[in-house]
Order: C-alpha cells, then structure tokens, then sequence
C-alpha cells in the first residue's frame, strides 16, 4: 500500500512524463515538489523498492505500469475533486487545486463513483486538463499547443491552462482567458509579450510569454464548435 507522500511522487512523475517524455530527471521532480534532489533520491529508491517506477542511473525515473495506475487513480480524484469544488461549492480555477491535493488520497471508490455521477463523467477539470476514466487508462494523446506557437492572426480555441501558479490563474480569470474561449493573436512583441483578443472583450490582453506558453489552444479549425468545460465556472 502506497503512502500519500508517494502517490504524490508517482502523480509528479506522471504528469512530467507526459510534458517531457519519460525518464524524468530527479532535478525536475525536486522542482515539481518542492523538495530537495537528494530527497527525491531516496524517495525514488523507495518506489523502486515497491515496483512502482524503473530508474537508470545518471538518466531518471520512470513509472511502471503498477507504478502508472496508482498514479492515474490518484489524478483521477485530483481533477474530479476540482471539478466537484468548482460546479457545485462555487471554488474559483485558482482555489480548487490546493484543495484537491488536500483531499485526494482520502476519498473513496464509492465517493469517486458518485462524485463522477453527479457531475455526468466529466472529461475535463476546471483547468481543461483530461479527468482519466474510471477504467484508469491514460487519456488520450493531447493535440494541444502552447499559445507561443501561433502567429498574429491566428484563431485558436483555449484547452487548457496551467494550475501551478495561483496569481497567473486570477488574472487569466478576470480577463477571460480560460477553457473554451476563443482568442486571437494580435500582436507578439520581441521582448516576448504576446497581445490577444478575447471574445466577447472588447479589450486586448498582453501576456508574458512564460504565461502564454502554459495556455494551450488549438486552431479554430481543429477544435470544431468549441464549447466551455465546467460551464459557469469562473464565467466561462
């Protein structure tokens, strides 16, 4: 049986395999927690111990598939629990993560089952990030890309956004920049700020491009007739 410590070991693994492709170094999963490296390094030890991640020395960490399921169920609860905090407690997208990850390891199968009934199996959490199924299967390979790819002119209909910083999340709120908006690229400065036009806004918005690059949109012409994930959160 995995301790919470270690399950949120194994959902940062999972997480940063999917943005940079397995093995993952042990400097990018400190970074992820907030840990030091050498206390990742014991720590991944000890999930190697239990069979739930593979290293390689000088190269990284990488799930098993015991290891991946565990990791799953864990984010499974992760983006329902955001979902639930946002359409039925009325959370905004910047408060419900720090809940989420207060309560995910505690829940259980019979509340995750009636959480997602209640909600109609969502796809998607409030940050547009994919809610695995309860079959615990990976989601499908995100098309999605970052904002900073595109070009002035562009269209392009928002995915999702980055839940890390709990201040870019209040901002991209209030100005509209959230999941199922569709925006278009007016301007990219050459000291990186990236200048948007929202729907229904009559005002442009600028954007750092470290910002930017955590918003990831696809084309108009790919996403169809986009429509808003978790409707009537934070006026989405």
């Amino acid at each position: 049986m995995s301790s919470d410590v270690m399950e949120d070991y194994l959902k940062a693994i999972y997480v940063l395999e999917g943005e940079t492709g397995p093995p993952v170094s042990t400097s990018a999963v400190a970074e992820r927690l907030g840990k030091t490296p050498p206390t990742v390094t014991s720590m991944l030890g000890t999930l190697e111990e239990r069979g739930l991640v593979e290293r390689e020395k000088y190269e990284g960490a990488e799930l098993t598939d015991e290891g991946r399921t565990v990791a799953l169920e864990v984010l499974r609860h992760h983006r329902l629990l955001e979902a639930y905090l946002a359409e039925r407690l009325d959370y905004s997208r910047s408060e419900v993560h720090d809940e989420a990850d207060a309560l995910e390891h505690h829940i259980s199968e019979e509340f995750e089952r009636r959480v997602a009934d209640t909600l109609g199996d969502p796809a998607v959490d409030p940050h547009g990030d994919p809610i695995p199924g309860a079959d615990l299967q990976p989601p499908a390979e995100d098309d999605a890309r970052p904002l900073t790819d595109f070009e002035v002119g562009d269209r392009v209909v928002i995915a999702r956004v980055s839940d890390r910083d709990d201040e870019e999340l209040e901002y991209l709120d209030r100005t509209g920049i959230t999941p199922g908006t569709t925006i278009e690229v007016r301007d990219i400065a050459p000291f990186g700020m990236v200048t948007v036009g929202v729907e229904s806004s009559a005002d442009d918005q600028s954007l750092p491009e470290a910002v930017a690059a955590g918003v990831r949109v696809r084309s108009v012409e790919d996403a169809g007739e986009p429509t808003a994930p978790n409707e009537g959160v934070g006026g989405v």
